[in-house]
Order: structure tokens, then C-alpha cells, then sequence
């Protein structure tokens, strides 16, 4: 099943997220989920990180779970809230040519 994770971070949170950002690059490298696509939700100027969004395969919300809960961003307190839902995809522009 295809999962949705959407982690907004709190509003003083930016220098913890850039002091473990290389501990949590570190973590996902090691494919604790298979991840479909991730990366950063930013500011509008597209480059200051405010949250990180999360599309991955997992059988149920306890293996979500699990890899968010070993995830150093988690650790460090930068998350305000986590969404988790299970998705249907019906359009992917993005794996065509």
C-alpha cells in the first residue's frame, strides 16, 4: 500500500533541522522504508526547508510508524505535526518519458 506522510515543522525548528540534516540524509540512505519520493516542503523562495514530505510503500501504519520513530529529525524535535494516509494513485506524470 502507498502511504502519505507529510511532517510540518514548528516554527523555531529550522537550525535543529540544518544541525541533523546530514543524520537524517544518513538514516533514509539506509532504506529503513521503501521510500517512493521524498524531500523537503519549503518556504516560497523553494530553497528553506519547513517540513519534509514523504511518499513510500508500506503493508500498515505500524511499519509508518516504525520509520519515523528511528528518524534522527524526529529525535531532534523539528516535526509540529505528522499526517500519515494511505493513497490511491490514479495520475503519475512523473515516471512517463
Amino acid at each position: 500500500m502507498i502511504w502519505i506522510i507529510v511532517c510540518n515543522d514548528k516554527e523555531d525548528a529550522l537550525p535543529r533541522r540544518m544541525s541533523i540534516i546530514e543524520k537524517h540524509r544518513e538514516y533514509l540512505s539506509t532504506n529503513p522504508i521503501k521510500t517512493l519520493i521524498s524531500g523537503p516542503l519549503t518556504l516560497e523562495d523553494g530553497k528553506t526547508m519547513k517540513g519534509s514530505f514523504f511518499m513510500v510503500e508500506a503493508n500498515d501504519i505500524s511499519e509508518i510508524y516504525k520509520f519515523q520513530e528511528n528518524d534522527p529529525l524526529f529525535h531532534a524535535d523539528v516535526w509540529e505535526s505528522i499526517k500519515i494516509s494511505p493513497f490511491n494513485k490514479r495520475v503519475d506524470n512523473l515516471s512517463k518519458n
